[in-house]
């Protein structure tokens, strides 16, 4: 649920810059908001594994370190980069901005055009609050200890191996859903369903709808769609005991490990929450617009209003 940005939030003292600084764009755009929040009397912390060339008064400290001292972690990048800070940030309310400097940017939404305008607006307090629910994976495998991960956009069942095809069955809150055979099958929260689950054929999910899309990867049989249930369901994987082929899971695109012939993905419900930052004039469907060319503007050459 976002707040509403038209009354004054918290101001932030202190700050923690993250982002793959090795583009140049990224690196950019770290050292120029760096820069800005001293001038601003603002603290700015740095992984000290950092090479770039900030200015005199910025503060490294270890990568694990940073959730613990900022009070706003900051990502530049793409969408990927606001996933690595979310990991990072796990167990510790501390909320995110991102600001874009990849290629799509459903989630990292300020854009360089207008990142010191923003940021600033952040700062003083001018933003609104935007609570996103993850999900959690639980990897059993018999004679293993159980993998568990924590995922904003999606768990990923997946075949490792090419020119295969993985044959599994899915249950939802312990009924029977369908036996699938392709590539594998993603499970999205709102916030994911405009990731690797779009990219299935999957549906478009409003992020303050209470909902996980079900999106099979490649499947061998047309019938076999996307769905979409609630996210409070507890969604259970198995691969079928006919199908050799290996399969492996993954939490936002970081691998949690291999799922066994005789094991269970069990993907389910939980109260961890990112909290993202968005200044005004935040809208979801006008990033939508910009992101997948659509409505007017596109089609008939005018403004996005």
């Amino acid at each position: 649920m976002i707040s509403c940005a038209r009354r004054m939030h918290p101001t932030f003292k202190t700050i923690a810059l993250i982002g793959r600084y090795a583009d140049p764009t990224v690196a950019d755009a770290m050292l120029a908001l760096a820069i800005h929040g001293l001038d601003r009397g603002v603290r700015v912390l740095v992984d000290e594994d950092v090479t770039l060339p900030f200015a005199a008064g910025i503060e490294r400290l270890p990568e694990d370190a940073l959730p613990r001292e900022a009070e706003l972690l900051v990502a530049v990048g793409g969408d990927g980069t606001l996933l690595y800070a979310a990991r990072l940030a796990e167990g510790r309310d501390v909320p995110l901005l991102g600001i874009n400097r990849g290629k799509l940017g459903f989630l990292a939404d300020i854009s360089a055009t207008e990142m010191q305008e923003r940021f600033d607006d952040v700062l003083d307090g001018r933003y609104s609050r935007d609570l996103r629910h993850r999900l959690q994976a639980r990897l059993l495998n018999p004679g293993q200890p159980e993998r568990r991960a924590l995922a904003l956009n999606d768990v990923v069942l997946q075949k490792r191996e090419t020119g295969r095809m993985l044959d599994f069955e899915s249950s939802i809150d312990g009924h029977f859903v369908n036996a699938h055979g392709g590539d594998g099958l993603v499970i999205a929260t709102s916030t994911g369903s405009t990731a690797y689950a779009l990219s299935c054929g999957g549906p478009i999910v409003a992020p303050a709808l209470d909902a996980l899309v079900l999106a099979p990867v490649c499947p061998h049989t047309l019938s076999d769609r996307p769905i979409v249930v609630s996210r409070l369901s507890t969604i259970e994987i198995r691969l079928l005991a006919h199908a050799p082929v290996r399969a492996e899971v993954t939490c936002d695109g970081v691998v949690v490990g291999e799922l066994s012939p005789e094991g269970r993905l069990v993907v389910e419900p939980t109260d961890s929450v990112v909290t993202l930052l968005h200044p005004p004039g935040y809208d979801y469907y006008r990033i939508l617009r910009s992101k997948l060319h659509w409505g007017r503007g596109a089609r008939l050459g005018h403004p996005d209003p």
